[in-house]
């Protein structure tokens, strides 16, 4: 039986960054793993081909402890002057891998919700600042490629798909149509959500929100196996973070094991909680990847396998 759930969302208190135009200056900032001078290169060229101006973080170099893109105060200053810094239109993060987790708390949220709104792009361990942003700030954010990521520099559609929300984020309003329905139905909610890993292990913590209730939950992960895939999900709904769901978006399971497996643990998971599910809608850490806006209302269709935003993801106008 299809499932219609509703959640109310008020469009008028959005804080949506503007959207981009050529001449703007955006900062590449390592929030996470470090970042090899060959993926910085080819990153920084595609976004100047869209005539932006790239802004490097003062640290973007560093390394700490091998996997970490400098010390946690040296990540966590990057990103604040980034997103302090009048003449920034956006925050592109360099790359995932992990450490976002050990500079959020060292933000001045104060000083960053002073400041007006930016784009804010990245996914996997961004999912961290993404929730931060959206409980500490208000400000819709953007589940999408790495800029110094492989999928960004090697598919020309991941690149284009991106550049369109940042430029033209009224011709992304749609977003999907490959996905199929794992519970049919429609919802209407907040997009909230990303690498589900992330979500399970920042329940507890400062940034996390008390529930997803009301939202269209996106989950996605890499490299978790079946039965950890079921851990993180059990965590969720023990924690009660998933009460109240309105509907839920599963990206790319890449590197998880056998598909069918991961689809099965998903249904067996999530279906009970009786909202619409959608299968394979092509976010994540896949070979070709969509840039989903996060903090905005929309209607997830799990049989067409599209999510249909109210409003696009920038405004002409700051802070609208």
């Amino acid at each position: 039986m299809s499932q219609t759930t509703t959640a109310t969302s008020a469009v008028g208190a959005l804080r949506r960054a503007r959207r981009l135009v050529p001449g703007d200056r955006v900062a590449l900032v390592a929030t996470s793993g470090p970042l090899e001078a060959a993926q910085v290169e080819a990153g920084t060229a595609i976004l100047r081909s869209w005539g932006l101006e790239v802004v490097p973080g003062a640290h973007h170099r560093d390394n700490h402890l091998g996997y970490l893109a400098g010390t946690d105060a040296d990540r966590a200053a990057d990103f604040q002057q980034a997103w302090l810094d009048p003449t920034v239109a956006a925050v592109i993060c360099a790359r995932g891998g992990y450490g976002v987790q050990r500079m959020v708390d060292l933000l001045d949220w104060d000083a960053l919700r002073a400041a007006p709104p930016k784009a804010l792009v990245g996914f996997s361990d961004i999912t961290v600042l993404h929730e931060a942003v959206a409980q500490r700030l208000g400000v819709p954010t953007l589940y999408g490629p790495l800029g110094t990521g492989a999928t960004f520099i090697a598919d020309p559609p991941t690149a284009e798909h991106l550049r369109r929300t940042l430029f033209e984020p009224e011709t992304t309003l749609v977003v999907g149509s490959t996905g199929t329905p794992l519970v049919p139905g429609t919802a209407h909610g907040t997009t909230a959500g990303g690498c589900a890993a992330l979500l399970a292990a920042e329940r507890g913590t400062p940034t996390a929100r008390p529930s997803f209730a009301g939202t269209i939950l996106l989950l996605e992960d890499v490299g978790e196996h079946p039965y950890q895939l079921d851990r993180i999900l059990t965590q969720l709904i023990r924690s009660g973070a998933l009460e109240g769901v309105a509907g839920i978006a599963l990206g790319s399971w890449e590197d998880c094991g056998p598909l069918d497996q991961v689809r099965a643990t998903m249904h067996d998971r999530l279906a009970p909680l009786g909202v619409p599910v959608v299968w394979e809608f092509g976010f994540g850490h896949c070979p070709s990847t969509l840039t989903v806006p996060l903090g905005l209302p929309a209607t997830l269709d799990a049989d067409a396998g599209t999510l249909t935003f109210d409003v696009p993801a920038l405004t002409a106008h700051p802070a609208e």
